[in-house]
């Protein structure tokens, strides 16, 4: 029987490579696995994911995973943790301790899993055309919904001069969110990003094209990714990363970099969105009406912040937005689900009823 210190790597004839706890196989994980699977089945955490292409790695290497029957590779996540048998084939899924998700692009109400394992997301903009505070506040709601530290990165700071008019209002964005102002082809970038970018641990990076990910991934990893410059005529960068995918940084800890993203569209009931407004949640609980709308109601704590100068009139707005779009992502999906039960019922009547009409035939036969 092999015993958890074999599975780990830590015996001293283990093979070579990456310990199962430098991947990032933490007691999270252990705990779900049955001591007979040690014997018969393979840790491996996802690296890249390409359509149909599912790439692990273990302490045995890196190699190509087959995802079981029907189930698609867009059920899984880069950072995942999955056990495979002797042919490669992944046998099931261990729950993730954090998972980063966005609503499908277009009219879809399904998932999209961004990222999982994730401990810190570095949340990157720039300071030029691509700064966004509604965009940024997405953002930390994912982050948030995910209980993922956010850290909020403003690159070009060289290129601008007054960087403070943008790091600022980053700040103001949530209680206690770090922002950082850097180069990110300064070689002391990666320096100043060492506090969360530390062993053990796994890092994702979101943000527009253009902002200087790629910079920041060669800068953290030692790689030499090609990286594309902006359009000069609204700052929009051109997609240097097509796919998520997991790399190793310099110190030990794990990056998740994936394609730029503008528009995030954020899943059902996004808890973290009270998170990042919570000025405005805990002026809304001081309003004289439990029902206030923050408008031109009496007494309304909201709007006396606003006429005091504590609170700015366009926070409320993208404040109320965000809920809007919350509640009809959570009624569209709640619909969704219904109409499928509908459904569901009504195929399960029919055979029934077939059934029944064949019984009836072979009865008067």
């Amino acid at each position: 029987m092999t015993s958890f210190e074999d599975f780990l790597g830590k015996a001293p004839d283990r093979k070579p490579g990456w310990t199962l706890s430098e991947l990032g196989f933490t007691a999270h994980f252990m705990s779900q696995l049955d001591i007979n699977e040690l014997d018969t089945l393979t840790p491996f955490r996802i690296t890249e994911i390409q359509r149909t292409i599912v790439m692990g790695l273990g302490e045995s290497g890196a190699r190509p995973l087959r995802t079981p029957h029907k189930v698609p590779t867009s059920d899984f996540g880069v950072g995942d943790w999955v056990l495979t048998d002797h042919t490669d084939q992944i046998v099931r899924r261990l729950d993730p301790k954090s998972e980063l998700k966005r609503r499908s692009a277009g009219t879809d109400v399904s998932e999209q899993i961004m990222a999982c394992n994730v401990d810190v997301l570095f949340i990157v903009s720039s300071c030029n055309d691509d700064f966004n505070l509604a965009r940024l506040e997405r953002f930390l709601a994912l982050a948030r919904d995910a209980d993922v530290t956010p850290v909020i990165l403003i690159t070009k700071t060289d290129l601008c001069d007054d960087p403070e008019r943008y790091l600022e209002p980053a700040r103001d964005l949530m209680a206690g969110v770090d922002v950082i102002g850097l180069n990110a082809k300064d070689t002391q970038a990666a320096d100043s990003l060492a506090p969360w970018v530390e062993k053990g641990r796994t890092v994702a990076m979101v943000g527009s094209s253009g902002v200087g990910k790629t910079t920041l991934l060669n800068a953290l990893t030692d790689r030499a990714d090609a990286t594309r410059d902006i359009r000069e005529d609204d700052a929009k960068g051109r997609h240097t990363t097509t796919f998520r995918s997991l790399h190793r940084t310099v110190n030990g800890a794990w990056l998740v970099d994936t394609p730029g993203i503008r528009a995030l569209r954020l899943h059902e009931k996004s808890t973290g969105i009270e998170q990042v407004f919570d000025d405005i949640v805990a002026l809304a609980a001081q309003c004289k009406f439990s029902d206030c709308q923050h408008d031109t109601e009496p007494k309304c704590a909201v709007q006396a912040a606003i006429s005091s100068g504590e609170l700015k009139a366009d926070r409320l707005d993208r404040w109320r937005k965000l809920q809007a779009e919350d509640n009809r992502n959570t009624e569209t999906i709640a619909e969704n689900r219904r109409r499928s039960k509908t459904f569901g019922k009504m195929v399960k009547n029919a055979v029934k009823d077939s059934d029944r009409f064949k019984g009836r035939i072979q009865d008067d036969d």
